[in-house]
């Protein structure tokens, strides 16, 4: 009579185990890729919406495909000139696999690397509203390391561009409670109606420590920190010097302004 707890026949079911279940998981991995691609589209999406003030919190998928293909134009911009390129095409050009790409990107120096994301893609994707012909705002997608990890987001501006419309994140990893209060809405609705440059045309945006002064001259550039989490307010901080300076978005949107991007 067979012995069924025989090394060989444990190793034998053991092994046939691991295959079949290898078989299910990486047959669900590819049976639902196309639903994971689906929905991280879709969220990019809106999180662009919410950005520009198009939409609510509690939209459909059908309604977020429905007003983000009547009201966003999309294009790209070369950074380094800040026009409108053709150079890349935007619905299958992946931003951040080419600030790794050192053809594609480069290389920032200690001073310029406010944002600390060691390198800079050369071309960037930007996201027009309009009504009928006319430009109505401009959502700039922007990054930058907080306390724990790189913070992916939009900010949005007036046609003016220097006036706040909304600003938001979709992915980081911040403490929950403490960095995490960057997704929460009362301190996003700060944002609306900032002026992120002063007459000069410099950066003048800024993250206080602390609650912002409405009886300040400086109040309409400030927005309250995050309380208990400096070092994640100082990021976002620095985040938005570099992407609103002249090695980010500041030659797009001067020439956006002229009227020659």
């Amino acid at each position: 009579m067979a012995n069924n707890d025989s090394i060989k026949k444990t190793i034998t079911v053991t092994l046939l185990l691991c295959i079949v279940c290898s078989v299910v998981v990486s047959t669900a991995a590819v049976m639902l890729k196309p639903a994971q691609v689906a929905n991280k589209s879709l969220d990019f999406k809106r999180n662009i919406l919410l950005a520009s003030g198009l939409l609510e919190d509690a939209a459909s998928a059908r309604e977020i495909e429905s007003i983000f293909a009547e009201r966003i134009t999309t294009r790209v911009v070369d950074l380094s000139t800040g026009k409108f390129t053709d150079a890349v095409d935007p619905t299958a050009y992946d931003q951040a696999k080419a600030a790794k790409d050192p053809s594609l990107s480069q290389a920032l120096s200690k001073d310029e690397d406010l944002a600390k994301i060691s390198r800079r893609e050369n071309y960037s994707v930007v996201y027009l509203v309009k009504d009928g012909d006319k430009l109505s705002r401009v959502v700039l997608p922007i990054k930058g390391y907080g306390l724990w990890s790189t913070l992916y987001g939009f900010l949005a501006l007036e046609a003016d561009a220097k006036t706040v419309v909304g600003l938001g994140f979709y992915q980081h990893s911040e403490t929950p409670g403490l960095g995490g209060e960057v997704d929460n809405p009362r301190w996003k609705a700060q944002w609306k109606g900032k002026q992120v440059y002063d007459a000069q045309g410099h950066v003048a945006i800024r993250l206080l420590k602390g609650a912002v002064d409405p009886s300040s001259p400086d109040a309409k550039h400030q927005v309250d920190g995050l309380s208990g989490a400096t070092l994640t307010s100082r990021g976002v901080d620095n985040l938005l010097h570099f992407w609103l300076g002249e090695k980010g978005y500041k030659p797009f949107l001067d020439n956006l302004l002229k009227g020659e991007a």
